[in-house]
């Protein structure tokens, strides 16, 4: 079993959902950090959905309407870990246009 740490960006997310990172076939992947930073000039709320692959029953948020002041950056993961499998989506909005920038490090294991 290989493991690989990766990195995964995305700028200026507003009000239309992103997907930030979808896990790959073979693959088990664990999200070991997730940072939201505003670039707004004003607070603005932002949420976090993983999309179960195929189970649109057991779709969760991981954050809803956390609220991110001005310049801020926001680890909703603080040291926790959160496994994701094949097909899982990972995605995020924002109440305002173009306003958070994301970075999501996972480490994956095929």
């Amino acid at each position: 079993m290989a493991n690989t740490f990766k990195s995964f960006t995305k700028a200026s997310v507003g009000t239309v959902t992103q997907d930030v990172y979808t896990v790959p076939v073979s693959t088990t992947s664990i999200i070991i950090g997730f940072c939201l930073s505003n670039r707004h000039s004003a607070t603005v709320e932002a949420d976090v959905f993983i999309n179960k692959a195929g189970v649109s029953e057991d779709d969760v948020y991981i954050v809803k309407g956390i609220e991110i002041p001005v310049g801020s950056l926001y680890d909703f993961n603080a040291g926790n870990k959160i496994i994701v499998k094949p097909g899982d989506i990972v995605q995020i909005t924002s109440n305002t246009a173009s306003s958070v920038d994301v970075i999501v490090s996972v480490l994956e294991q095929t």
